[in-house]
Parts: C-alpha cells; sequence; structure tokens
C-alpha cells in the first residue's frame, strides 16, 4: 500500500487531463442515475480497498470542522468548546475550522481512529463517492485521486462506463 500512495500524485496528474474530459462530459449530459452509478462505483472499489490499511486521507489533509463537529468531539474528549478549539483547530483561508496538524491528531499508529464514534462529518462521509447530488462533487473528486486509491480507482471504473 505504501508504494501506491507514493505513486498515487503522480498518477493523478497523469490522468487528470482524462478525467477533467469524463466530467464534463458527465456534466454536460447530466445522467438522471448517476448518483446509482457512483453509488455501484463505491461498492466495487470498496470491496477492494481498506482503509485502514492506507488512512492517507488522515495522514496528508484536515477535514473541515463544523460547529456541530466541534461540540461534539469536545464533549466526547471531555473538553470545553472553546479548550478543544485552542488545543486541536485552526481557521484556513476560507474562515472554516479545521485541525492545526496533518496527520491528525486522532490517527492511532494501527490507522485507527481515536475518536471514531463522533469523527467528524467530513471524515464520515470520505471520499464523498456514495453522496447524492454527486455530479456537484466531481471537481473534488478528481482532487481526491490524488489522495485516496479508492477515489482513483473509481475513476478509472467511472471513465469505462461513460464514453
Amino acid at each position: 500500500m505504501q508504494e501506491r500512495l507514493k505513486k498515487l500524485p503522480k498518477e493523478a496528474k497523469l490522468n487528470l487531463k482524462e478525467n477533467i474530459k469524463i466530467t464534463k462530459i458527465i456534466k454536460k449530459r447530466k445522467p438522471k442515475d448517476f448518483d446509482y452509478l457512483m453509488q455501484d462505483i463505491h461498492n466495487e472499489v470498496f470491496t477492494k480497498t481498506d482503509c485502514l490499511l492506507c488512512a492517507n486521507c488522515c495522514k496528508t489533509t484536515s477535514p473541515i470542522i463544523t460547529e456541530k463537529d466541534l461540540a461534539r468531539i469536545a464533549k466526547h474528549l471531555r473538553l470545553k468548546p472553546a479548550k478543544f478549539i485552542e488545543q486541536y483547530l485552526k481557521k484556513d483561508t476560507d474562515g472554516l475550522w479545521m485541525f492545526q496538524q496533518t496527520p491528525c491528531v486522532f490517527l492511532d499508529n494501527d490507522n485507527y481512529c481515536l475518536i471514531y464514534e463522533v469523527r467528524p462529518k467530513a471524515c464520515r462521509e470520505y471520499p464523498h463517492l456514495d453522496r447524492s447530488k454527486n455530479i456537484q462533487l466531481l471537481n473534488l473528486h478528481i482532487k481526491n485521486t490524488e489522495i485516496c486509491p479508492a477515489v482513483f480507482d473509481a475513476f478509472k471504473i467511472l471513465k469505462q462506463k461513460i464514453k
């Protein structure tokens, strides 16, 4: 897995033009069953993907932390929200909360999340392949091909299915 993760950003860049082209086709056609197609692709890639062997998302990016996430995690850690913010969060350039560091401070050595039961919404939904209105997430998916092997593989399948 580590070898694949090293190669992933370069492979994603090599596929960028094709991925952009297919997303333009999809956005132009607006297939009515696109969410179902993405759900099927999600199911297929995750039969072959074990996030616990990877955890690259937790190692390389920080999720957006909503106010609900902040309150829930702070409560779980038995911290006042202000103390949780001070200890763990910072604002990004858009003024949104995110973790101060990567890899995620809550990522354990065995790739388990120490706050899994109360993890942020963005973490629960990542990599977003199975969400509704998925056509709106295509540009995010392209970006995630550099981070998540499952998204990279999903684009391979998507390109085969949409021509």
